[in-house]
């Protein structure tokens, strides 16, 4: 009865999902590496991946850095999406087996109540997958409208 009201068939909406997707993708990955580099060492990441028993902890801590915040910008602005989203998901397959896996499937753990508010527990790995089905989302769709890609395939003619 009210489909019509709702319904995008028959509009090119699918063009913009891409780009809705880019935006909360890419913002997320720039402030989670920003957030590890802010204090001018990603040093406390560091000391996290030495427990873990990462190799080499201490390059680790700063490529993984460098890969949320450079991928994040190739992301937002939807330069090579396809090559840019691999390392990304690296990240994240690397975060969900070493760290995420131990605290199950939900990202929301309240494990208590205070008279500021609720205790939350450790992320499970609910994120990582989201983040994962995301980047794999803009793999095989592309960029999307509003890119960099788009921008440079017009240039070159290649856009219909």
């Amino acid at each position: 009865m009210f489909n019509h009201l709702f319904s995008i068939s028959n509009k090119n909406y699918q063009l913009y999902s891409p780009f809705i997707l880019r935006l909360i993708i890419g913002a997320g990955f720039i402030v989670h590496g920003w957030a590890k580099l802010s204090k001018g060492t990603p040093a406390g990441f560091e000391k996290l991946l030495t427990q873990l028993q990462v190799p080499f902890p201490h390059v680790t801590a700063w490529v993984a850095s460098l890969t949320e915040v450079f991928g994040g910008l190739g992301i937002l602005a939807g330069l090579s999406v396809g090559v840019v989203a691999i390392p990304l998901i690296f990240t994240m397959l690397v975060a969900l087996f070493t760290v995420n896996i131990n605290y199950g499937f939900s990202s929301i753990k309240t494990i208590g109540l205070t008279p500021q508010g609720p205790l939350f527990g450790p992320p499970g790995y609910e994120i990582n997958l989201l983040y994962i089905a995301g980047l794999i989302s803009l793999i095989l769709t592309g960029a999307g409208i509003f890119s960099v890609d788009a921008l440079l395939a017009k240039r070159r003619g290649l856009s219909k």
